[in-house]
């Protein structure tokens, strides 16, 4: 069986045989505000989280939980099939817009930078190395300037130019997930 610390800086190959663009912190690496970086391929947590919900299993385990930033991604069902699971995605605008956390089923977790996908080649993967060495501690906010990335701030497009479509009210989660509102009478 492979251990996760042989598996520190590999990029995983999803189901559809594309490049998971991920970098991890070795084993025993500094503590700090990532355990390293995520460089997603598009906005779109439907196409974007199943792979790497599979290439986080090595550092967590079975994935429970995804978090990310509301404004950041387009809409996703607040609970998504991957590999025969269950994982529960949540949305909150509380979060750093450029992170999201993975929590395990037994609850270890880890927490990702997230480089805009529109970020050129060269700039990006200097962002995942920053983000997974050994001895980085930098802030989120920090570590992508320091590469040459401007990072966002407030609730517009965080990560594209494109704006957000707004999370579904409590009433349409609960119908979509099988709750059923009673009509007035």
């Amino acid at each position: 069986m492979i251990s996760a610390q042989n598996l520190s800086h590999t990029a995983p190959v999803d189901q559809v045989g594309v490049a998971v663009r991920l970098q991890m912190k070795p084993a025993g690496a500094a503590r700090g505000f990532v355990d390293g970086g995520w460089w997603p391929h598009s906005e779109d947590p439907a196409n974007e989280f199943p792979a790497l919900v599979v290439a986080l299993g090595a550092w967590v385990g079975p994935v429970s939980r995804m978090s990310y930033h509301l404004d950041t991604w387009h809409a996703v069902a607040r609970k998504m099939p991957v590999q025969g699971r269950v994982v529960r995605c949540g949305g909150f605008r509380s979060m750093d817009a450029h992170t999201v956390e993975v929590i395990g089923s037994d609850g270890r977790r880890v927490s990702l930078l997230v480089v805009p996908p529109g970020t050129p080649g060269g700039t990006a993967r200097a962002v995942l190395r920053s983000a997974a060495g050994d001895d980085s501690t930098a802030s989120v906010a920090d570590n992508l300037a320091s590469n040459g990335v401007t990072p966002s701030t407030g609730d517009s497009s965080p990560l594209g130019t494109t704006s957000r479509t707004a999370e579904p009210a409590p009433e349409q989660r609960w119908e979509t997930e099988g709750g059923h509102l009673h009509a007035p009478a």
